[in-house]
């Protein structure tokens, strides 16, 4: 079946109610008909639901959704979308382990790096998104992991998925991809060597900007590691924010559609703006990776990014004088949302950490919503002449 066929009819078996929507099922436990049958059950002879950390039957069918768009073996949902990248990593590390990561990575994901699993005793290197080339020379005997986003937050970077998978198969590495700017609609890195794909819900694959949610697919045996870690640690996805996720993702296919026609015409807008520069948008012909964007994706997404000219205090002046869209560190909404990352979601960040990750004072994000596109650059460009 196709995508969007797919995106719909997979759901859970009806019950004796014959119910045409999926229902919520907002328990704790469930029950078993005798001894035998909960003994059997906890010791895995039987595949049932026994606790809701563990499954539960409306997040199963969104994991089942996210997987056949990946084109994954399995999965698992997490309460956040960095739940799942902690779990997913935090299963298959072991203290002694080395990490292999693009330096452009979410704030609290660099976090991770620096901060926490050095505790316990897990290295990292960094290579720059252009210099892809030289990961190889950054392989240890103990690195286990490449971890990248593709498109990066916030630079919107595109990182060659094809390379990363071969080179994770040539050294035997496991190579996870975080695919929240892309969703499954536009790009599928399993089918470029990804073992395990990584989605925080929150954003795209919700929609509207309503819940919290996380998900891990990809190798079977990977997601098993996975899945004992969460089920014995509790960072599951609640059933009714698994419900509202696995609804939206109905509607996937025709919002992004809508999303990255909004986006390419406000990316197309700010390559003609004085106080803009640096404009990136993977389906712009200017951008650095535009090749290989349109080799591994279906359309650009829907996040721009640009420099204020002026730096810090332009950028404020700029995001003060906005009016329709939103200033929020969210995205994916159908509203529209500018955020400074350098003073926000990655101001935890070092200076220098933050210009090495190409994140200057003057980097403005632009999720682009579903408003109709001439409002929202309207917007834009009476913040852009404030300045």
């Amino acid at each position: 079946m196709h995508f969007e066929t797919e995106a719909i009819r997979t759901q859970n078996e009806r019950t004796q109610f014959q119910e045409h929507s999926t229902p919520l099922y907002l328990t704790s436990s469930y029950v078993f008909d005798d001894a035998e049958d909960m003994r059997a059950s906890f010791s895995e002879e039987k595949e049932r639901n026994i606790y809701s950390r563990f499954t539960n039957p409306n997040t199963s069918e969104f994991t089942e959704k996210i997987a056949k768009m990946e084109g994954a073996e399995a999965g698992f949902a997490f309460a956040t979308g960095m739940s799942a990248v902690f779990s997913s990593l935090a299963a298959l590390l072991n203290s002694g382990d080395h990490i292999i990561s693009a330096r452009s990575v979410f704030g609290s994901t660099h976090s991770l790096f620096t901060k926490f699993f050095p505790k316990w005793n897990i290295s990292h290197s960094y290579f720059n998104v252009n210099e892809v080339d030289k990961i190889e020379s950054l392989i240890k005997p103990e690195t286990k992991i490449i971890f990248a986003e593709t498109p990066t937050n916030p630079g919107v970077d595109v990182l060659d998925l094809e390379v990363l998978g071969e080179i994770a198969k040539k050294h035997n590495l496991i190579l996870i991809i975080d695919n929240c700017f892309a969703t499954p609609w536009l790009q599928n890195p399993i089918k470029f060597g990804a073992h395990l794909v990584i989605h925080s819900a929150t954003k795209l694959i919700d929609g509207q900007g309503r819940v919290l949610g996380g998900v891990t697919v990809g190798n079977a045996d990977l997601i098993r590691e996975i899945y004992l870690f969460s089920r014995n640690t509790g960072p599951a996805l609640s059933p009714f924010n698994a419900w509202v996720l696995s609804k939206s993702l109905e509607t996937l296919a025709v919002r992004l559609d809508k999303h990255c026609e909004n986006a390419e015409k406000v990316a197309l807008f700010l390559e003609t703006e004085a106080n803009a520069e640096n404009v990136k948008y993977p389906f712009l012909k200017s951008h650095p990776q535009y090749e290989i964007a349109k080799k591994q994706m279906k359309k650009g997404g829907n996040i721009v990014s640009f420099e204020i000219k002026g730096g810090i205090e332009a950028g404020r002046k700029f995001i003060d004088a906005i009016k329709l869209c939103s200033r929020s560190a969210n995205l994916g909404d159908t509203r529209s949302i500018v955020t400074h990352p350098a003073s926000t979601t990655h101001s935890k960040l070092s200076e220098e950490d933050r210009l090495e990750a190409g994140i200057k004072p003057g980097l403005v994000r632009v999720s682009v919503g579903l408003e109709h596109a001439d409002d929202v650059i309207a917007d834009l460009k009476q913040a852009l002449n404030s300045i």
